[in-house]
């Protein structure tokens, strides 16, 4: 069978860093094609050159689709051309509607100006049905779930009839029902003749859903695998050169250790009066102590870890080491030795306008300077040395900070957090579109960090993360804790119970 989409000896450098050396990537029709690798293997940018993002000329090499060489100016020619691309950020209109979403950009359908409302969501109507989706056309986008939303971009991109549809980490920030039922919608896909390329961190998802899979490791192609070929272990060596290693490092909460933060009563509200994110929750973690906040999405694990830290209004009482804190802001929460690690990198934490080394001193600048002025020397040996110790790979502290991958821009967000020695570490989806490499490097940080005292709070959509990393867990629901456990007294099946008593609670409660 001759494959739909090929690349054929694709090189592309960035400022003298090679970042493709020479790939070959083939598509068959109607398949699953897996695209995996660690961060900085070079699948970013193999993708933005199949998506037109870096255009023809830019790159050396041929790319054929359906037999035929093109050259892509820009993601729309790709577009036009027959490949579809659904990214990994959440990018929706959100005070449209789903079917104005879908098909933003050509909301006429070939009539001229105006908009045929009636037709667009009937258009729509038929895009869902063919996913099997019950999402209303009419429905505001701002009132989705994270994963319908995400599915809206994949029916934006499937109004285009593409002949290859591309998904770049399309669960990376969905629940493990949200994940099934995602994938789900991917074979139904693929049984209507749809071609997929499926580019991920799980490896769980490739071993359920995907017919062949390439790997790449320091950009080039490391292994070319059929499905009867698909093992863990040989995606893992593929990928490092090295074999599985264990996950999740050996660590245990300290007995007897003071507590470091207790919080008291909390509640996140969006206006005065009315929860919306969290009601009455209190809980403590040990200096020393892991503590994990296990719920689906929307239960309110993250908004409890912004009230804590001001980034959002609440009220109730918080403790840093036995001391009581005022927090307004986030600036009080570290004055009092509280830092925040927030779920989007990309909207939240790095700044886009400024270098690698300047990324991890903002808001650190205080013991860097001397009489009002930054200490250029202090602030560059500061910044070599956050650089070494999270083993950010970057070729200067002047370095663009859009060339890093994903998982050394994590890693440069936890520098600047560090920077400051925090006493307590709020990590919401620390491990979010990282490789399985960058997230044993993060397992390790957090367990060094507890080990030296460091109270942390860890949320992820992973259970069998917050299982495994965490001394303890505390199940959320509708905002409560519903459940708290101790490694080793519960699993996935527990957290799932609980979560599912809390809401028939609450639907007998509504009734």
């Amino acid at each position: 069978m001759d494959p739909i989409f090929s690349a054929r000896g694709i090189v592309k450098a960035f400022a003298g860093v090679q970042a493709l050396r020479g790939v070959d990537f083939n598509v068959l029709p109607g398949e699953i094609h897996a695209l995996l690798g660690q961060n900085g293997a070079g699948k970013s940018t193999l993708v933005k050159i199949l998506n037109g993002v870096h255009p023809a000329g830019s790159y050396s090499g041929e790319i054929t689709l359906a037999g035929e060489t093109v050259s892509f100016a820009s993601p729309a020619a790709a577009r036009a051309a027959g490949v579809g691309y659904v990214p990994q950020e959440i990018e929706v209109l959100e005070q449209l509607s789903v079917a104005e979403n879908v098909f933003a950009g050509h909301t006429g359908l070939g009539e001229g100006v105006l908009i045929h409302r009636h037709k667009l969501e009937a258009r729509t109507r038929a895009i869902l049905d063919d996913l099997g989706l019950t999402i209303d056309p009419k429905a505001i986008v701002a009132s989705l779930t994270s994963a319908q939303r995400h599915l809206v971009m994949i029916a934006r991109a499937l109004a285009l009839k593409p002949r290859v549809l591309m998904l770049d980490e399309p669960t990376a920030s969905l629940s493990g029902t949200e994940v099934e039922a995602l994938l789900e919608v991917l074979r139904r896909l693929k049984r209507q003749g749809v071609t997929m390329i499926y580019i991920t961190h799980r490896l769980p998802e490739v071993l359920e859903v995907c017919d062949r899979a390439t790997v790449l490791r320091d950009g080039r192609v490391a292994a070319e695998l059929g499905r009867d070929a698909f093992e863990e272990e040989r995606f893992i060596f593929a990928m490092s050169g090295q074999r599985l290693q264990k996950l999740f490092p050996a660590h245990e909460a300290p007995v007897g250790a003071r507590p470091m933060l207790s919080v008291e009563h909390l509640n996140v509200a969006g206006k005065p009066g009315a929860i919306y994110g969290a009601r009455d929750v209190s809980f403590s973690v040990a200096a020393g102590e892991i503590v994990g906040l296990a719920g689906l999405l929307g239960s309110g694990r993250s908004e409890i870890l912004h009230g804590i830290f001001g980034r959002v209004p609440a009220d109730g009482a918080v403790r840093v080491d036995g001391q009581p804190i005022a927090i307004r802001s986030p600036r009080d929460a570290r004055d009092a030795g509280i830092a925040l690690l927030t779920e989007d990198r990309k909207r939240d934490g790095l700044l886009f306008n400024l270098p690698v080394g300047a990324n991890i001193t903002i808001g650190n600048l205080d013991p860097l300077s001397a009489r009002g002025m930054v200490r250029g020397d202090r602030e560059r040996s500061a910044i070599l040395e956050a650089m070494r110790q999270l083993n950010v790979k970057a070729s200067s502290p002047q370095a663009s900070v859009a060339h890093l991958s994903g998982g050394n821009q994590q890693k440069l967000l936890f520098a600047r957090v560090l920077m400051r020695a925090p006493k307590v570490l709020l990590l919401d989806e620390p491990t979010k579109g990282v490789d399985a490499a960058t997230r044993q490097e993060i397992y390790r940080l957090v367990v060094e960090l507890a080990n030296k005292g460091v109270a942390l709070v860890v949320v992820s959509s992973e259970l069998e993360e917050v299982l495994g990393l965490c001394d303890r867990c505390l199940t959320i629901a509708d905002g409560r804790i519903v459940d708290e456990f101790k490694r080793g007294e519960g699993g996935e099946d527990r957290v799932l119970r609980a979560v599912a008593a809390a809401q028939a609670e609450t639907v007998r409660a509504a009734s």
